[in-house]
């Protein structure tokens, strides 16, 4: 089976009773087939850091070279419900037609490994295995994550996004295409005209949910003092286009390019709407991502995970 996406941002995961799991591949031994210069070695993969640049030190890399493959020793056996992988930026291509395995033996070729898409069923095994079949190939990561147990997945992604009013290119749908690309002019990032009053951004989910955490990325190229004050804002109510739904939490600020999770207060908040509200005169709302995390409303979390 080959990898579907490139890019799985997954980082809310939960266990039965609700607490946050651990990434199990962090800070543990990991080898790669060949190194591709003296900057990309494999324990870069799973130092924590999801930095997509290369050249700042944070990925790995190996030779063109055929079928290279990069494996994590978790150390012992788990439970994997889920694998994350960052690629390099740019560089998303070199990922296609890569296999996952997972197994307890290093041997990712025995009977004990299995390929499967993101996430997974639970499966057993100490070693994961990022291979990539073929020819003349380079394998880059710049993060792997593994993690026990099942994601909240991005409701956000399968939503339908408006907001208050659209400069140029920058539609609302902008914002949930899942990507966190933070420069504006690579048109990957929501905008609503200049010096604008109360503006606003709004995803419908389409139904209910419980949202347990909604992440929001900032403009990285400019401005980022702009988002400072907005409110983020849910409920099932489109009065005054949904902006007087209960606050989830307000945004202080959020440095350049940079991804801020929110927690709502009490843990959860049902709605089907999550808005990003800018409350005042003369603002600009500009929004790279929104990411909302959640579980079908009238579901417990441990009956969805």
């Amino acid at each position: 089976m080959q990898v579907q996406s490139m890019y799985f941002d997954l980082l809310f995961l939960f266990s039965h009773r609700g607490h946050l799991l651990p990434n199990l591949a962090l800070n543990k031994t990991a080898v790669q087939s060949s190194n591709g210069d003296n900057i990309g070695f494999a324990f870069k993969a799973i130092d924590g850091n999801r930095d997509e640049n290369y050249q700042k030190g944070s990925c790995t890399l190996t030779l063109s070279q055929s079928d290279p493959w990069w494996r994590v020793d978790l150390a012992r056996v788990y439970t994997v419900g889920a694998v994350v992988i960052t690629s390099g930026a740019g560089f998303e291509n070199r990922l296609d037609g890569a296999e996952i395995w997972i197994g307890k033996s290093a041997n990712f070729s025995d009977p004990d490994g299995q390929t499967f898409y993101f996430p997974c069923s639970s499966i057993e095994g100490r070693y994961v295995t990022v291979f990539l079949p073929g020819s003349e190939k380079v394998l880059n990561l710049c993060e792997v994550e593994v993690y026990y147990g099942y994601p909240l997945p991005n409701v956000a992604l399968k939503g339908e996004a408006t907001q208050s009013s659209t400069l140029s290119f920058a539609t609302a749908s902008k914002a949930i295409d899942g990507r966190r690309n933070s420069f504006y002019t690579n048109g990957f990032c929501s905008h609503t005209a200049e010096d604008e009053t109360n503006p606003w951004w709004r995803v419908d989910l389409q139904r209910s949910f419980t949202v347990t955490a909604v992440k929001v990325t900032n403009r990285g190229d400019c401005c980022a003092e702009r988002l400072d004050g907005a409110e983020i804002r849910i409920g099932n109510s489109l009065e005054n286009n949904g902006n007087n739904n209960p606050r989830c939490a307000s945004i202080s600020h959020i440095n350049a390019g940079k991804t801020y999770t929110y927690r709502c207060d009490g843990g959860s908040m049902e709605g089907r709407f999550v808005n990003v509200f800018l409350p005042g005169q003369k603002k600009t709302l500009t929004l790279c991502e929104v990411e909302v995390y959640a579980a079908p409303a009238g579901r417990a979390l441990s009956d969805w995970i």
